[in-house]
């Protein structure tokens, strides 16, 4: 028999679907580009060989790991999975022949909207991959135009380049980073030096026909662990659902901007579509209500060291060896990763991942709103 929490979340991803059509979005896109971090990374920077993981990540779907910072799927796929199309392959994995008929990933594991910096986890801040998509789009119309239909079922149709979904999450680790040396102060102050390289980044794959942007705003960063561990000490600076108040208030002021981006992009280019998706709104809502959607743990890391209450530890990350302590630890995963909001104290789980993907797929949460444009929703395979 199904266990409570999985009945519950069942039927939170199911009943939005129920909820009255709005309008906006048409989703019949024959291939999807994507630009980001972590959040959407399907294997860029473990294929770069600037970092490894190991077991127990992906092993509540691909059984291996996937080059993907979760136990599973993350946000990304899920949506794929809803448009019918196929999970993307990163652009930097060139191993098994990989298809991007139907699109491709850029995202990078720990990447930012500001140029990298000496100090950053990865060089692809969102000005390289976009200069990554340029060189990709080059070499496809050569490829296409030299070897014609040879390579149709590996490489997207001219035409999928004005006609896909260019999506973006990225802009977390340029405000989580920046707590580290920066006042909050000085952290609002450079809000609008990141949106302006965010914009320059959108207008030149504009300028390349690029006409559908979905852009998801930055979660409440103040509920992931491992800031919960670093700034979340002193209890005052902690708000009702135990998340540094910080840097919840630093993302809600960078969202607010980046919306008023979107909203002067759709009325600078009045022949595209700039979908802005609330994803702060819908993971604050999982953090502060995570009983009712099936959950126990909304901030512990399920995979961790350390024990409660955040099982989180900066010298040992999910699924490395070390010596802590005169004393060789292993970090495993926890017995049941569906009870818990975090992963390895930065990222989500892949049950978290579902219910936000669920949440997403309302269209109650994108200005402008879509659900009358959704052809897809019988195709949903959760």
């Amino acid at each position: 028999m199904a266990s409570k929490p999985c009945i519950l979340r069942f039927l939170f991803t199911i009943v939005p679907f129920l909820l009255p059509l709005t309008n906006s979005i048409d989703f019949n896109f024959p291939a999807v580009f994507n630009f980001g971090d972590s959040n959407s990374d399907t294997g860029a920077l473990i294929a770069s060989g600037i970092e490894s993981i190991n077991p127990p990540y992906g092993e509540t779907y691909f059984k291996n790991p996937s080059g993907r910072y979760c136990d599973g799927r993350i946000i990304i796929d899920f949506l794929m999975d809803a448009m019918d199309l196929p999970f993307l392959n990163a652009y930097l994995d060139s191993i098994g022949i990989p298809s991007f008929r139907k699109g491709c990933n850029f995202a990078a594991a720990g990447s930012t909207i500001l140029p990298a910096t000496a100090t950053s986890v990865s060089p692809f801040s969102i000005g390289i991959q976009v200069s990554q998509f340029l060189r990709f789009k080059s070499r496809v119309l050569e490829l296409l135009l030299a070897k014609g239909k040879k390579l149709d079922k590996y490489l997207p149709a001219e035409d999928y380049f004005r006609k896909g979904l260019y999506m973006f999450d990225i802009g977390q680790n340029d405000l989580a980073g920046a707590f580290y040396s920066k006042t909050f102060d000085q952290i609002v102050a450079s809000i609008p030096t990141i949106l302006l390289e965010f914009e320059n980044g959108l207008k030149k794959l504009y300028d390349q026909g690029a006409r559908n942007f979905w852009v998801h705003n930055t979660g409440p960063l103040g509920c992931i662990t491992q800031n919960v561990a670093k700034f979340g000490t002193d209890p005052s600076k902690l708000d009702e659902q135990g998340c540094v108040s910080g840097h919840n208030q630093a993302a809600k002021l960078f969202n607010l901007q980046l919306h008023a981006l979107c909203k002067k992009l759709q009325g600078d280019f009045a022949d595209s579509n700039f979908t802005y998706v609330d994803i702060y709104t819908i993971k604050s809502n999982l953090i502060a209500n995570y009983s009712r959607y099936g959950f126990e743990q909304p901030i512990m890391a399920c995979c961790g060291y350390g024990g409660a209450p955040l099982n989180y530890d900066t010298r040992i990350s999910c699924g490395q060896t070390k010596v802590i302590n005169g004393t060789s630890v292993t970090v495993k995963a926890c017995d049941d990763s569906t009870e818990y909001v975090n992963w390895d104290g930065i990222h989500y789980t892949e049950a978290a991942n579902q219910y936000v993907s669920s949440q997403i797929l309302t269209g109650k949460y994108s200005d402008p709103p879509f659900v009358d444009k959704m052809p897809f929703l019988l195709n949903i395979k959760f």
